[in-house]
């Protein structure tokens, strides 16, 4: 089950690929790796939280086709999924969303994966991967967090998050379908949202380069778990690729761990700013204070970090520097 090399090219394996929210942070790097790879790619979203931008330089490219459906819409969803041997699903409504319209993240989350499952198992797909996250884990009481810690979400997003997680295995138990879970952990790097409901590197980054106070919601206390976004999009295609991970669920995670005062004492050393203020706020509702991840059962197949956070922070912070320049 061991793949000795880090070329995880899915060329081999695979036609065509169809990634939802493949305009989105995660999508868009996706979408680029696997056109990369020589594979068709069709990219669906709905353009809610995903951006025309993260596609524009793809758009000429042979083998790409970009979709505008929404994954809660069932009609005419069946279509997209003609001829397609891969799903990498990455469409969902953000945690950042699910307080101001609980109901919506529902639609998304849940009844969206439920409605992209069904139409990959009525397309006949060889490989479906889902993106969960770690919030289904709920506050941890077991460190470092493995696969096998008790799903007892504390925010309406790692509740329709765990709904989605459960449809995914479901659907390998009930009909034989090949599907991983990757649970997410932080994901960062250039393209994140960098809006107030967007990722918390970026928005650190923005407001520091604009000169505005830096806004941590509880104590900055809190540990994360940051992971590079070319990192994540490499465990997505080991996961493709690997024999044997159908019905598992995976951290994706680095093990790196930064507490959120760290992260923007880094952030405004990167810049020169060490003068920008921290403003102190409340802690959100359902925040989790402290991630420590295992990745063990990750790095058994093999798999190899190859951003550290130093590396990472740098190249988020310089796409920043050119979007903010451009504004």
């Amino acid at each position: 089950r061991c793949l000795m090399s880090q070329d995880y090219s899915l060329a081999k394996h695979f036609r065509r690929a169809l990634v939802t929210g493949g305009a989105g942070f995660i999508g868009s790097h996706l979408v680029e790796e696997l056109l990369r790879d020589g594979i068709e790619v069709v990219s669906l979203d709905d353009y809610s939280a995903g951006k025309a931008e993260n596609l524009a330089q793809f758009r000429d490219r042979p083998g790409f086709f970009e979709v505008n459906h929404d994954v809660s819409n069932r009609d005419g969803l069946e279509r997209y999924f003609e001829g397609v041997d891969v799903v990498f699903h990455e469409a969902c409504s953000k945690n950042t969303v699910c307080l101001r319209d609980p109901g919506r993240d529902l639609a998304v989350n849940a009844t969206g994966t439920l409605n992209v499952l069904t139409a990959a198992h009525k397309a006949g797909v060889k490989k479906f991967v889902h993106a969960s996250t770690g919030s289904v884990y709920g506050e941890p009481i077991d460190f470092p967090t493995s696969e096998l810690h008790r799903l007892h979400p504390v925010s309406y997003y790692g509740v329709s998050k765990l709904a989605a997680d459960r449809y995914a295995h479901l659907f390998h138990h009930l009909y034989g379908m090949d599907v991983t879970v990757l649970r997410y952990f932080h994901v960062f790097g250039p393209r994140q949202d960098n809006s107030d409901v967007g990722g918390v590197v970026s928005i650190f980054g923005r407001r520091v380069l604009e000169g505005q106070p830096i806004k941590i919601y509880g104590d900055g206390t809190q540990i994360r778990s940051f992971t590079f976004v070319k990192d994540v999009v490499r465990i997505n295609k080991l996961a493709a690729v690997t024999p044997g991970t159908g019905g598992e669920s995976y951290n994706c995670a680095s093990g790196i761990k930064v507490t959120i005062s760290e992260l923007a004492d880094a952030i405004r050393r990167y810049f020169g700013k060490p003068d920008i203020p921290i403003e102190f706020n409340d802690w959100k509702v359902g925040d989790i204070k402290r991630f420590e991840v295992s990745n063990a059962k990750l790095l058994k197949l093999g798999f190899k970090f190859q951003t550290d956070f130093a590396t990472g922070l740098g190249l988020t912070m310089e796409s920043l520097r050119e979007f903010v320049g451009r504004k």
